[in-house]
């Protein structure tokens, strides 16, 4: 892995999180209504999604947080296709970290819950961007819905889920939901490993600024759902990876089955 370079002095860090106050709400403000409006433009996705990962290597600049990923994870990942990408959720910071990493030649999207897709002020824009809605208390409806959507995608866009469902409370990795595996088995793609590592130490839960510093990205193999095996077993290879991966960065031990 590379390493970080030193961080910048105290005053100029000072420096970058007041400019950051003063224009992280405009950069804002553009990502969240550009989709209203030209949200069904050919070619718009692309390009918007492209503007959101400069967008977070932007704020991670002005935050002084690098990313820290190899040269073959990168290239690695400019090649993906047909798959699901499956992460591990530590922190706020984390949907930043993986989007700055993100490059032009592959396409991504996340999921957001149902509320907030249809909510009056939000529903164009989200629709616009390509979000994928999840309805939280319906599992059934909301996996059929999600596996419909990622059957319609081109092969190099792929759904961002975390398989942890939230953030992580506890050392090592914990318990996986299967959703990432059900939709690559029903839509016949691999799952594509993201580990992120260490960003829950610059901004833990209940805090609200978060300190400057690095967050390591592991980016592993695709795995293909073996159809001999159950839903289960296939998770469990899942975890089992991401598990050895982030263990052997991180120095905590995770609770294996």
């Amino acid at each position: 892995m590379p390493t970080a370079h030193p961080l910048p002095v105290a005053p100029l860090r000072v420096l970058k999180r007041l400019t950051l106050i003063l224009c992280g709400p405009l950069i804002f403000l553009f990502l969240a209504v550009a989709p209203s409006f030209c949200g069904q433009r050919r070619g718009f996705r692309g390009w918007y999604w492209r503007r959101v990962s400069r967008a977070c290597s932007w704020l991670l600049w002005f935050l002084d947080i690098r990313v820290i990923i190899s040269d073959s994870a990168r290239a690695a990942l400019a090649q993906d296709e047909n798959s699901v990408i499956a992460v591990n959720h530590r922190s706020h910071l984390d949907g930043f970290a993986m989007l700055h990493v993100i490059p032009d030649q592959k396409w991504v999207t996340f999921g957001a819950k149902k509320e907030l897709c249809r909510a009056a002020l939000l529903k164009r824009g989200f629709q616009g961007a390509g979000l994928l809605e999840i309805d939280r208390e319906n599992g059934r409806h909301a996996l059929d819905s999600l596996t419909d959507a990622v059957a319609a995608m081109p092969p190099r866009r792929s759904p961002i889920l975390f398989v942890e469902g939230t953030r992580s409370r506890t050392p090592g990795l914990p318990p996986f939901k299967p959703g990432a595996v059900l939709i690559a088995q029903a839509t016949k793609r691999a799952v594509r490993p993201f580990v992120i590592i260490g960003s829950d130490k610059l901004l833990p839960r209940g805090a609200f600024l978060p300190k400057a510093g690095s967050i390591t990205i592991d980016i592993l193999d695709q795995i293909t759902p073996d159809p001999s095996q159950s839903t289960d077993d296939n998770l469990a290879t899942l975890r089992h990876a991401m598990a050895a991966s982030y263990d052997a960065a991180s120095g905590e031990t995770t609770q294996l089955d």
